[in-house]
């Protein structure tokens, strides 16, 4: 008697699949009424903006890095010390990577981009800054073989639900052409958060923290690499990713970051 007056599976099923189609559409038309409603505000100022999330005038006030610089670190110099010339924390600490790459300076509205990308899931934001990447960075991505962004350990991951590195590396990998590897470097031990820890406390933070998995050697092996991430500040964490791809034979690394900290105190020369 049950079984009679309960509706055929198929039937059921129609009824689940337009229930689901109506869900989304209606949650489509929701969030495009949201849109329309709220406008996108800038991440910096929060005034309105078309676009990308950064307004002409907060745009303005990025302080992007242009030539002349550190051949090595890519830290901008005062003036043109001449070709080639290295920056002295280039000669007095080399890191492990060939060449690093910034599109702008750390600052105030850098580190409101790079926190909204990061912690507020302002993934709208990773596009433009993702471009002026990988325009910093042409001069390594004509030479490369493949991108790998910088990973998180799985449960950082899961908490925040995406890689802001990767975030990054995709959009870097669809303007250059250079293929993107996310999966060949692995975070294989959870490592605290670098902020407020000294150079020495960080650079022990992530020492064999980082490895090359098995299964993508061959991604690796013979391959100019570029790591990517969000921010250099002191590099522990670039250099350290950089020891564990040349360990996996990496014919040589090199590293494109949104955002560096320069430390205006001292003579870059």
């Amino acid at each position: 008697m049950d079984a009679e007056a309960s509706p055929p599976r198929s039937i059921t099923g129609h009824l689940r699949g337009a229930l689901n189609a109506a869900r989304g559409v209606w949650a489509h038309t929701a969030w495009l009424a949201l849109d329309i409603a709220l406008p996108t505000l800038c991440v910096a100022c929060r005034e309105p903006v078309d676009g990308e999330g950064v307004c002409a005038e907060c745009w303005a006030k990025l302080s992007f890095i242009a030539p002349p610089f550190c051949p090595r670190l890519g830290i901008p110099f005062v003036y043109d010390p001449g070709p080639e010339l290295l920056s002295m924390e280039a000669i007095a600490n080399p890191p492990a990577y060939a060449r690093a790459r910034a599109a702008v300076r750390y600052d105030d509205v850098a580190r409101t981009l790079v926190h909204a990308l990061k912690y507020q899931d302002r993934t709208d934001l990773a596009p433009a800054m993702g471009r002026w990447m990988a325009r910093a960075g042409q001069e390594l991505l004509n030479q490369a073989d493949i991108l790998v962004p910088v990973p998180l350990h799985w449960r950082r991951g899961w908490s925040r639900r995406y890689n802001q590195s990767g975030a990054l590396a995709r959009i870097i990998s669809r303007q250059s052409g250079v293929k993107l590897a996310s999966e060949a470097l692995r975070r294989v031990r959870a490592t605290e958060q670098q902020i407020g820890l000294s150079r020495s406390q960080r650079a022990s933070n992530v020492q064999g923290a980082f490895k090359v998995a098995s299964d993508r050697s061959a991604d690796i092996a013979g391959r100019r690499v570029i790591l990517v991430d969000d921010v250099l500040t002191t590099g522990a964490t670039v250099d350290a990713c950089a020891r564990a791809l040349l360990r996996a034979k990496a014919a040589a690394v090199d590293v494109l970051v949104f955002a560096r900290v320069v430390d205006t105190h001292k003579a870059p020369i």
